[in-house]
């Protein structure tokens, strides 16, 4: 038997319970007994079962959906910064976090069900019940990362995932066999308004400022609605024993389950704990004033040098050029050069953000203590207002380079 014809079945039997619940209404039913018929479809004859639930594993679904909601919506954060390529990967995790978050926590508030009867789970329609949550909730984040941002393409994209809720519980809970859920229409309808109104104000929330706070704050949004979605239609819905199991997939314990529910849910926990990190370490695009500001105000980094045998430290603003010397460098102020252990590879890695300039693989030149650029032909030098100080050669493939640079800084003259 199909998918498609299980489903198929399902809704033969219910509009068979209707006719029948109409015509003994017709026979002296009371107006209860027709309004229990036609909310709980063909079971009005049935005995239903008895629900209770583990308070525990409750309990973990909603944290899973926490952890579920943070991780996805962590990983969107600054797209805007990054390559396509980059944009892309993080998007599609982002869509497995979230529609598997959905899907994880379904399941184990699904494991802690209780019923008076033996019940397993058809595993395809499992496995199509997990990618269908992640493909709705792809598509969702594809519309906010690659269509413009406007307050409509937040609602829709809010919207499509309230959906990918539904359609995930309802998909999952069809995978049930020996038993058989059957719901009201007020826990199918209130279980959509709330889903699809709190994620469209969880993406409001999470989308219209990116902020730490508003991402914490649509987490919070996001796992009420998939809890409210899961609880709320359980709540109207009642269970019934059914001879048989259906044939579209192999069928699963909830043992086996348990195993692969836990396995997904160890997955996102650790996504948790890598996107939490996140939040610690302070972007260097956070910033630039301060580098800015530290170019204009006295360095705090100090170089390291040595004089008469003792470890002095001078200020880049005092220093004219650095000379690579072997594997270390020697450092020229106005009135002296000294020794300096950096190599040249760690004074260009240094010092060049201070606002140096590389005028040839061996100097480092701190463009405010150049007094006139001077260039014959195809060679140039740096001479320096210290009269103890020597000229630092600009290489011929950066003439063009420190002859722009230093076109700006005063007293500086070109030299043909």
């Amino acid at each position: 038997m199909t998918f498609g014809a299980h489903i198929g079945d399902v809704a033969v039997h219910a509009v068979m319970a209707w006719v029948r619940c109409d015509i003994e209404n017709e026979q002296g039913f009371s107006t209860i007994a027709f309004a229990k018929c036609m909310f709980f479809g063909q079971v009005a004859n049935m005995e239903l079962l008895d629900v209770d639930h583990n308070a525990f594993l409750v309990v973990m679904a909603c944290v899973v959906a926490l952890a579920a909601g943070f991780t996805g919506l962590s990983m969107t954060r600054a797209l805007s910064t990054k390559s396509e390529i980059h944009k892309k990967a993080l998007i599609t995790l982002a869509a497995v976090a979230l529609g598997g978050g959905i899907w994880a926590m379904h399941f184990v508030a699904m494991l802690g069900l209780q019923l008076p009867t033996l019940f397993y789970y058809d595993a395809a329609i499992t496995l199509v019940s997990a990618l269908t949550a992640i493909l709705i909730v792809g598509a969702a984040l594809i519309i906010l990362h690659f269509a413009p941002r406007t307050p409509a393409t937040i609602t829709l994209a809010g919207a499509i995932v309230g959906v990918g809720i539904l359609v995930m519980h309802y998909i999952g809970m069809a995978g049930l066999e020996l038993c058989r859920a059957v719901y009201s229409p007020i826990g199918v309808g209130l279980s959509s308004i709330v889903a699809i109104g709190l994620c469209i104000l969880a993406f409001w929330i999470a989308y219209g400022k990116r902020t730490n706070r508003n991402i914490l704050l649509g987490t919070l949004c996001f796992a009420i609605a998939v809890c409210s979605v899961h609880f709320l239609a359980m709540a109207g819905t009642n269970f019934v024993a059914v001879p048989s199991g259906a044939e579209f997939g192999p069928s699963m314990s909830n043992e086996t389950l348990a195993l692969g529910v836990i396995f997904f849910s160890f997955v996102i926990f650790g996504a948790c704990l890598w996107g939490s990190v996140t939040y610690l370490i302070v972007p260097a695009d956070s910033r630039p004033a301060t580098a800015e500001h530290d170019l204009d105000q006295p360095s705090r980094l100090q170089i390291p040098c040595e004089r008469d045998g003792g470890k002095i430290f001078i200020s880049p603003g005092e220093v004219a050029f650095v000379r690579a010397d072997g594997h270390y460098t020697q450092v020229y102020t106005d009135q002296e050069h000294l020794f300096c252990v950096w190599p040249i590879t760690e004074a260009t890695k240094r010092l060049l953000p201070m606002g140096f300039l590389q005028t040839h693989r061996s100097y480092l030149v701190n463009p405010d203590r150049v007094a006139r650029f001077e260039r014959t032909k195809d060679k140039g030098r740096c001479v320096f207002a210290g009269a103890d100080v020597p000229p630092a050669p600009v290489s011929r493939s950066k003439l063009k380079v420190i002859q722009d640079a230093l076109a700006s800084q005063v007293g500086a003259v070109r030299a043909t």
